[in-house]
């Protein structure tokens, strides 16, 4: 339990920023007024659309809330804060499959804008990864940044971990396709390929994607694909507005949402999944290998309501 403690605590103190931002003015909201009317629900509602959390999931949680408010039938606002956390929560649920690639043989791409936090996160799944046991290799796809692969290189050192890397302005396809050949012969149970995302020139980066789609598809047709896109909460919308781009370049099937710590728009992570029906499946709050975690929405949204103050 220590574990999930210390997990959990990181998670509390990552989410500060947020929590200050949404958590005061729901507070004072269910502490100002005296019965749930329309205006209750309005100004609840102006809250979580200000921290951030979207205009379709905040929608989503009032038409749930107000559901439950009648089923209960709850009179005092005080009283309907536990049904707008489990409504939040019931928002954000990942379903059973979220990390299905870590129980098969995988290839992971992992997509994101330079600056995001993307070949950090790459190099702390991958240390993760070989923590649980499983036999990991990494690709420096990401070939226009010669910092992107002497950071990379560094990671996979400091995880004791394989890396396939060419040198800088190298094709990312033909790194991907050597990288394959060394999962194949090697038996690899993950393979995380770092890869590029020139945003601003965004024809190059989908022929780049396709060609990488090819590759993979033919050579490596057997292994289970995730593709992650990185972003950076503290940009708020703005991220929305790169995934909405990445979304239309590639077939995502999660978000890994870093710099958790450093802003006040954790929301974010509730209207990503409204916006667009994909997952945030990995959280960054913090510098540290443990600081990349699995996203849990029951311990997302009690860290940011409950503080942790009670197990449940």
């Amino acid at each position: 339990m220590g574990e999930k403690k210390g997990f959990f605590g990181r998670l509390v103190a990552g989410l500060a920023k947020t929590r200050d931002n949404i958590v005061a003015g729901v507070d004072s909201i269910f502490n100002g007024f005296s019965s749930i009317d329309d205006d209750f629900y309005e100004e609840l509602e102006e809250t979580l659309i200000m921290g951030d959390i979207g205009i379709n999931a905040t929608t989503a949680i009032m038409e749930k809330l107000k559901l439950k408010v009648k089923e209960n039938r709850i009179k005092d606002p005080s009283a309907c804060k536990e049904f707008l956390i489990s409504s939040i929560e019931e928002q954000m649920d990942l379903g059973e499959n979220a990390y299905e690639f870590e129980n098969r043989r995988s290839i992971v791409l992992v997509i994101g804008v330079n600056g995001v936090g993307k070949t950090t996160s790459v190099g702390k799944l991958a240390g993760q990864l070989k923590e649980d046991g499983k036999k990991v290799i990494v690709a420096a796809a990401d070939t226009f940044r010669a910092a992107a692969i002497e950071q990379l290189a560094e990671w996979a050192h400091r995880a004791n971990v394989e890396l396939i890397a060419q040198q800088e302005g190298s094709d990312p396809a033909a790194v991907i396709f050597d990288a394959i050949a060394a999962a194949k012969s090697r038996h690899a149970d993950v393979l995380i390929c770092d890869t590029a995302g020139r945003l601003h020139n965004k024809k190059n980066l989908m022929e780049e994607l396709k060609k990488i789609d090819r590759v993979i598809t033919r050579e490596y047709p057997d292994a289970y694909r995730e593709t992650l896109v990185v972003l950076d909460g503290t940009t708020g919308q703005n991220a929305l507005s790169q995934l909405k781009q990445f979304k239309e370049a590639a077939d995502i099937t999660g978000i890994i949402l870093t710099k958790l710590d450093g802003t006040a728009k954790g929301g974010i992570a509730v209207a990503i999944q409204s916006e667009y029906g994909i997952p945030v499946k990995y959280i960054g709050v913090g510098e540290k290998i443990d600081d990349l975690q699995k996203f849990h929405a029951h311990d997302f949204v009690r860290a940011l309501f409950d503080n942790g103050k009670k197990e449940g």
